[in-house]
């Protein structure tokens, strides 16, 4: 088993949660479809691609390193003539996740080749959230949330010293169902597997997902050494 680390960060990511029209939320982080239509884009395979199921079947996990603020846009559309509605779309602003992908290892060299040279342009969610730069990748043995526990806190170096007074960050990860058995949460499902990304007929199945967390060392800590000269007289 080899799994493939991704660093998703950009000024601002949105993924997939309820969508009208009028309305397009986000999730707090990205949707397991978000990622393989990302890699399907990668591949070059078109959004009507029958081999995008195929990829479902890659173990999946995410951890959040940075939470998001999320941030509200409205646009004034002129839907059909005469005709203006305002629409409504949240993004997460400033966030900083790693995804783990796990597979056979010639499917992940191949997916991880991929990413570093796409057919089809890569973003986070929605075309205008292109990541801030060069992906940052690492193949690592073990399945998705075994290496999520052991790789670096991924964090922006500001954030880290935000929390300066903590030696530790608890990060959430969110992982397929199957790679926390032993996780004492029951699992929940949620509509997140690709079966289709075709504009005119997108179709999203179900997947059972469970939580867990890892805290993970702060580089930027620094204890409080400040004491009361006083305090002893």
């Amino acid at each position: 088993m080899k799994t493939l680390t991704i660093r998703l960060t950009a000024p601002l990511q949105s993924y997939g949660n309820e969508a009208s029209f009028e309305r397009r939320t986000t999730g707090d982080y990205p949707a397991k479809s978000a990622i393989i239509g990302m890699i399907a884009a990668a591949l070059g395979y078109s959004r009507g691609d029958q081999r995008i199921k195929q990829l479902n079947e890659l173990q999946f996990a995410v951890r959040i390193d940075q939470h998001g603020i999320t941030l509200t846009d409205f646009q004034t559309v002129e839907w059909k003539k005469d005709t203006r509605k305002i629409t409504y779309r949240d993004y997460l602003q400033d966030a900083v996740f790693v995804v783990a992908i796990g597979g056979e290892e010639a499917t992940i060299e191949k997916i991880h080749f991929a990413l570093k040279h796409p057919h089809y342009a890569l973003f986070l969610g929605r075309r205008a959230n292109v990541p801030a730069g060069v992906l940052q990748m690492n193949i690592k043995d073990g399945d998705p949330v075994s290496v999520l526990k052991q790789l670096p806190w991924g964090a922006s170096n500001w954030y880290q010293k935000q929390q300066k007074r903590s030696a530790t960050f608890r990060a959430e990860i969110i992982a397929d169902a199957d790679l926390l058995p032993d996780a004492n949460e029951s699992s929940m499902e949620i509509k997140d597997e690709a079966i289709s990304f075709d504009s005119k007929a997108r179709q999203y199945g179900f997947r059972k997902v469970k939580t867990t967390a890892v805290e993970l060392s702060n580089p930027a800590f620094k204890p409080d050494t400040e004491h009361d000269a006083l305090s002893a007289l």
